[in-house]
């Protein structure tokens, strides 16, 4: 086969792809782009042309401001315990017999619909009758009003965040950790090297281009928690769960305000991009990928 065949053949291999990306995200986020410099409230056919008055509108908004701290906020008590405990759970299994079962224990709650999870963790962390408090007071300390307090409403959803998404970092994690080369270890063993110098110098260096794509797709998927928040706390108490996603939902299918939601996603589109290119800029720095 000539070169001109290949790149025929490659070009046709590629096609249902590049047709889904056009059709189910370029034109998607083309038409949110043309939105949000416009008046409309998602039924009417007239689009009223507007400008920037819905990106102003947005910024001198409290409900948008108050979900996008909200949101920094909850990435802050979610992001580095998901990655941390992903990787020190994916080293304990590694090793251990049977880690195929952990394996499935672990990852099964991230299978489970975000609904189910935020049903079922909304009764655990009842104030009044919850298992979570009804153990605490079983050793003497008297449990918070988790979904009813605003000071702990959000590490409430970050806790079953954490705890949803924990499976999937620790299968991504261990599938590095085994690709590690043995040699590598023994190597340092012969040289005198205990468990701390291995892990600091050969097992975080090897697995990094993997600890950078579960930052990347943490943080990202932070930027836009809504499930867990809408589920147990529907944004409250007194706004206080009350999340970026939440207030484009408010905006969009509540106050039918489809300029200003769109406006908002956007915002959320070039931040979560700002952030993204500034973690690849970074990476340069620690990521190894010719190790």
């Amino acid at each position: 086969m000539n070169s001109k065949n290949r790149k025929i053949w490659g070009f046709i291999f590629v096609l249902p792809q590049l047709i889904g990306l056009i059709l189910f995200s370029l034109i998607p986020l083309f038409n949110t782009i043309s939105i949000s410099f416009t008046e409309w409230d998602g039924i009417s056919p007239v689009k009223k042309f507007v400008g920037l008055n819905n990106y102003i509108a947005e910024f001198n908004n409290p409900d948008f401001i108050k979900g996008l701290r909200n949101t920094l906020y909850y990435m802050i008590l979610h992001v580095p315990f998901v990655i941390i405990l992903g990787l020190l759970v994916a080293l304990a299994v590694k090793n251990i017999y049977g880690k195929t079962v952990y394996r499935v224990i672990y990852f099964m709650p991230v299978v489970t619909g975000s609904v189910s999870v935020g049903v079922i963790w909304t009764w655990l962390l009842n104030g009044e009758f919850g298992l979570i408090n009804q153990f605490l007071s079983m050793i003497g300390i008297k449990g918070p009003q988790w979904l009813t307090d605003p000071r702990w409403v959000l590490p409430a959803i970050a806790i079953v965040a954490v705890w949803w998404g924990l499976g999937y970092n620790m299968v991504i994690f261990l599938a590095s950790l085994q690709n590690v080369p043995k040699t590598y270890y023994e190597a340092a063993e012969i040289d005198g090297a205990n468990g701390y110098y291995k892990f600091l110098h050969i097992t975080l260096p090897m697995i990094s281009p993997t600890t950078f794509f579960v930052t990347v797709m943490t943080i990202i998927n932070s930027f836009q928690v809504f499930d867990l928040a809408m589920v147990m706390t529907e944004g409250g108490p007194a706004k206080a769960s009350y999340t970026f996603v939440y207030h484009i939902y408010e905006s969009a299918f509540i106050k039918f305000r489809m300029g200003n939601a769109t406006a908002s996603a956007m915002v959320l589109f070039v931040i979560i991009l700002i952030v993204t290119l500034f973690q690849m800029r970074m990476s340069e720095r620690w990521v190894n990928y010719d190790i």
